[in-house]
Formats: C-alpha cells, structure tokens, sequence
C-alpha cells in the first residue's frame, strides 16, 4: 500500500523529469537561447544533409553578408572554368591600383609586379578572405555575374555588389546601401551548401575544388572555436562593423550539417576574437556539433 502511494507521487515527477531532459536535447531547445541572447538581429538555418534534421529561425529574410559572398563567387569563377570562359591556370598580375585594405595577404606582403595563377588567387580569397584577391577574381569573371549566375540557379537573393572597398563600381547601388558588399539569405546559403556537398555544384571535380578551399578557412574565431581539435568542418566568414556572418558544412558522426549564421545590428563592433558575433557563430557551431556529434551530450553553459 505504502509502496504504490510512493509510486504516485513520484510518477509525475520523473516524468516531468524525462520530457525535461529530452527536451534539452533538441536543436530548437539548444539554439534558441543562443539566438535569443545576442544582442544583434539573427538569421540561422542548420540542416543534417543525411537525415534531414533541421531548424531555422528567420532563414528567408535578406541579410548582409560581409565577406561570406566570396563563397558565390567562387561558385561563379568554376562555372565560368567549366564553361571554358576563364582559365584557373591564366597568371594573375598585381599591382599597386589593385591593392585595397583589410583582411587578406596581397596588400602587405606580396610586391607590385606579382604574378600568380588565378586559382591561387581563389585560393586566397577564400581561405584567407583577401579583398585584393577577389578583386582580381572579380576582373577576370565580371562583378555581375555571380548575381545573375545565382538567380539562374535559384538563389536570387545571393549577389556580390560591388568590388570590396570600391563602393563606385557597384552594379547594385541601392543593395549596396542597404547589405553593403553583398547580400544573400540563410537558406540560400543552406542549399548551396547542400549542392556543393552532393558534388553537384557545378560538377563533382569543381565542388571537391572548393571544399577543399573552405577547408582551408583561417577563421578561427567563429565555427573552430568551441570544437575539438579533430573537428572536420569546411566554411566562409563574414566581418565588417556590426556584422558577422558564417556558412558551411560540419561533419558529425550523425552526418555532414549545413550552418549558417548572418548577423547585423550587432551592440558589439570590436575587431577581437571575443566580439560577440564571433562568439555567436562559435556557439552556434558548438551546440550543432554537440547535439548531430553525440546527441546525449548535454549542452555547455553558454561563455
């Protein structure tokens, strides 16, 4: 009698305690604080590739891109490879005129007069988001059209405007205003991602070509950050101002997951490892590995 008393009474409460500690481990329950915490306008989309397991949260909306964009425009310089219009092998030459400030190499380490392949100039485009190298990219392929590439393809809201630090050769002035270098949305970047994984983005030799760039992405602050060491992930960055984008795949033992994380109207502006939209991507990067990785793996506490 004493024994089945007990038993009602704690009934309610392991099971309160059992929806409680599953709920926990879903990606809704593991995101949305993150999300709801930055102090920032948010647009996320994550997605397995394998088993379809997702969740987005104002994943339509346009958002800026900062240097994320150089990944459309990678996409765009294979396609235009592919179609026989350029040659990654062609030699690039810098000069002084192409030489812009901000993240990058060329501008302070290379010499006027340098030449190199235009693939090395992808190369450094994306994995150390050199703003000279993608103007040079943006000569040889035409600031267009990655634009009109995309929306052939179904992204119509992913276009480069301009070249980097050259606001006068914009061909989309008023986007420009609005996203600054480029523009795309969380989704857009989620089904790129999808396409370039699946070896269809532009064709199989072409999207094992830019994985292996974005593998190479020297942007330790954001997605890297919180994950172990042996974490496998390919990925582009965005940082300017109030902005901080990331976009890319992370490889778990439950699949390949497709992030991407845009912010702007970040409260923090600092150029340090510790701006908080880095820490947003970083967090994001660490709640997605958790759950696809071990998915009884409680979360961390936020930092």
């Amino acid at each position: 009698m004493l024994m089945a008393r007990a038993l009602r009474l704690v009934a309610p409460v392991i099971l309160s305690l059992s929806i409680s500690i599953q709920a926990a481990g879903t990606l809704e329950s593991r995101l949305t604080p993150i999300v709801e915490g930055h102090k920032g306008h948010v647009s996320l989309a994550v997605k397995n590739l394998k088993t379809g397991e997702s969740f987005r949260v104002r994943a339509d909306e346009v958002m800026p891109t900062a240097s994320l964009i150089k990944f459309a425009v990678m996409v765009e310089a294979y396609r235009q490879e592919s179609d026989g219009r350029i040659d990654m092998n062609a030699t690039v030459t810098l000069t002084k005129a192409d030489k812009v400030p901000g993240s990058g190499l060329l501008t302070s380490h290379f010499s006027d007069g340098a030449t190199f392949p235009l693939r090395d100039a992808i190369r450094l485009m994306i994995a150390f988001s050199d703003n000279t190298a993608t103007n040079l990219v943006l000569d040889r392929i035409g600031i267009t059209s990655t634009a009109e590439t995309m929306e052939k393809m179904g992204y119509p809201n992913t276009k480069i405007h301009s070249k980097v630090f050259r606001r006068d050769t914009s061909k989309f002035p008023e986007r420009s205003k609005q996203f600054g270098l480029g523009s795309t949305t969380a989704n857009e970047m989620i089904r790129l991602l999808e396409s370039l994984e699946r070896g269809e983005l532009v064709n199989k030799a072409a999207s094992t070509a830019m994985l292996d760039h974005l593998r190479a992405c020297d942007d330790r602050a954001k997605f890297p950050r919180f994950l172990p060491p042996s974490a496998r992930l390919a990925f582009k960055t965005g940082s300017v101002d109030d902005i901080r984008t990331a976009a890319g795949i992370i490889e778990t033992r439950s699949g390949p997951v497709a992030v991407c994380v845009l912010s702007s109207k970040n409260e923090d502006h600092r150029y340090v490892d510790d701006n908080a939209g880095n820490l947003l991507c970083a967090e994001v990067a660490r709640a997605v590995f958790q759950h696809f990785d071990d998915a009884n793996t409680p979360a961390l506490p936020r930092r």
